[in-house]
């Protein structure tokens, strides 16, 4: 079992900027690849960014390609999501996960979310 500890959402303008952080903790070891999902009410469930823990290995959706940014510190045990040139349809709640699965939307491990809002 992995336990994920989320930390930096809130409410920022359209065009403004967050960053969220998830810090894992357990069974790190199992950890393959992390991602960020987010869920929108009425919407579904989109992985909108996701990393390889070792290697470069990056995926974005399209509606975040070139505005979010995900990295890593392996020795933190830790992953980041810069989210730059905010829109308001970005607002959603974001959940931490490890060995995210796109296509099913199903994971590993989930955070407990944090929610982002945008104002327009």
């Amino acid at each position: 079992q992995v336990q994920l500890d989320e930390s930096g959402g809130g409410l920022v303008q359209a065009g403004g900027s967050l960053r969220l952080s998830c810090a894992a903790s357990g069974r790190t070891f199992s950890i393959g690849a992390m991602g960020w999902f987010r869920q929108a009410p009425g919407k579904e469930r989109e992985l909108v960014a996701a990393i390889g823990w070792s290697g470069p290995y990056t995926y974005y959706a399209d509606s975040v390609k070139g505005r979010f940014t995900i990295s890593r510190v392996n020795a933190k045990n830790t992953v980041y999501l810069q989210m730059n040139s905010l829109k308001p349809e970005d607002t959603a709640i974001y959940y931490c996960t490890t060995n995210p699965n796109r296509v099913s939307g199903t994971a590993s491990s989930w955070g407990q979310g944090t929610q982002v809002t945008v104002s327009s």
